[in-house]
């Protein structure tokens, strides 16, 4: 029996304050930034704006440089993201993301000619900028990923005539926006060095969206609260930040990475974020996949990223597709009686369920914990047997991020 995994919106910030805490640093990284695709805007692969935002992808991505405070004590770090659309109506994988600045080769030095990614070949093809291959590289570390819903803001209706040719009788009032909230605290080592936050959306027109990001870190106020020291090592990215493909290989077989540890780790623990693409009928966004996970050959955890509850994201969804739907309804009179009869009803395609996300959600990391590890290699495998291969415009692949923690 397969189990389906359902992760409601913003489980991951959901924490109990055991102890109080101080903030000391709350920084809106990007405000109001607009994320599109310009070729006439953002000419080239890459240019620096005169706040230091570095822009590559014609306006696709932007990433500033960052550097939060070390604090003594324990602390925790909270990521907060809102979006509105800029003109785009469709729905779109976005994402934030680190990258470390003394990091040799990135996606800033592809951008700069100075580097390229190293390749993953399967089956015959290369799928670049995927894996690790430490030293040399390193793939981005997710922060939050998200999905853009279809027109929020800017396609609010904001006449009656319009309101009721796309708004369904329970919704009162389509959202302006929406916004996102992700506890991040096990990412915080790579934010306290000198790093560059990014800020991606796959959109490919002019007018785009438009985007806030703001890092808060609060503090412990108990005395004896020490930090831990803690560590991450980035292990997988599938996402196609720039110059590559979209990801496939799991159709054609599992994806091995290695990571080598140099002591033993405490309280060692596996973060795995997964949604499915491919936006026609029948295809890995609409059809359940079960996912494996397993490491050093032993299966860690095996389940099927499914939302069944996108119905609850139409406020966001103000330009999605909608189609009538007959069916038989029961109902009460004016007199009060009970009648029954044939009726048309809406349904959108923000609706329908989705392998692991929702137009309008985000995607909020598991953790699998796996304990104390020896010093030394270890493998990391992902397996989804029943994904699709890409064939055409039946664009199939699966955005995977994973990374390791550890305490020493």
């Amino acid at each position: 029996m397969k189990r389906f995994l359902f992760v409601p919106l913003c489980l991951a910030c959901l924490f109990v304050q055991a102890v109080p805490f101080d903030t000391i640093y709350n920084n809106m990284v990007f405000d109001r930034r607009i994320v599109n695709f310009s070729e006439t805007e953002h000419p080239g692969s890459i240019c620096q704006e005169p706040d230091g935002t570095l822009v590559i992808g014609n306006g696709r991505i932007v990433l500033r440089k960052v550097c939060l405070p070390k604090t003594r004590r324990d602390a925790r770090l909270t990521v907060r993201v809102s979006l509105r659309s800029h003109g785009d109506r469709w729905d779109k994988a976005g994402s934030v993301f680190l990258i470390p600045c003394e990091q040799p080769v990135s996606m800033i030095s592809v951008a700069q000619g100075a580097a390229s990614y190293p390749d993953l070949s399967v089956c015959g093809e290369k799928f670049p900028g995927i894996v690790s291959t430490h030293p040399y590289y390193a793939p981005s570390v997710e922060l939050l990923r998200f999905m853009t819903p279809f027109g929020v803001g800017y396609y609010t209706p904001r006449d009656s005539i319009s309101r009721e040719r796309i708004q369904p009788a329970w919704l009162d009032e389509y959202a302006d926006s929406v916004e996102w909230l992700q506890d991040a605290t096990d990412r915080l080592p790579i934010l306290q060095d000198s790093c560059w936050v990014g800020l991606a959306i796959d959109t490919w027109t002019a007018e785009g969206y438009q985007a806030s990001v703001q890092l808060i870190l609060e503090e412990s106020r108990l005395k004896g609260d020490k930090a831990p020291v803690r560590h991450v090592e980035p292990l997988v990215n599938t996402l196609a930040y720039y110059q590559q493909t979209y990801c496939d290989l799991f159709a054609r077989q599992p994806l091995t990475t290695t990571v080598a540890l140099p002591r033993k780790a405490r309280n060692a623990m596996l973060y795995y974020v997964v949604s499915g693409h491919g936006g026609h009928s029948g295809g890995d966004e609409f059809t359940p996949c079960e996912n494996i996970l397993s490491f050093d050959g032993r299966e860690v955890c095996r389940f099927t990223p499914w939302r069944t509850d996108c119905y609850t994201f139409r406020r966001f969804n103000p330009s999605t597709g909608v189609w009538l739907r007959e069916r038989e309804a029961s109902y009460i009179t004016n007199q009060g009686t009970r009648g029954q009869k044939r009726i048309e009803e809406t349904i959108a395609s923000s609706d329908l369920s989705r392998s692991g996300w929702c137009p309008g959600s985000d995607v909020p990391p598991m953790r699998i914990p796996l304990g104390t590890l020896d010093a030394g290699k270890h493998t990391l495998t992902i397996s989804i047997p029943d994904a699709q291969p890409a064939d055409g415009d039946k664009l199939n692949h699966w955005l995977v991020s994973s990374w390791l923690t550890w305490e020493e």
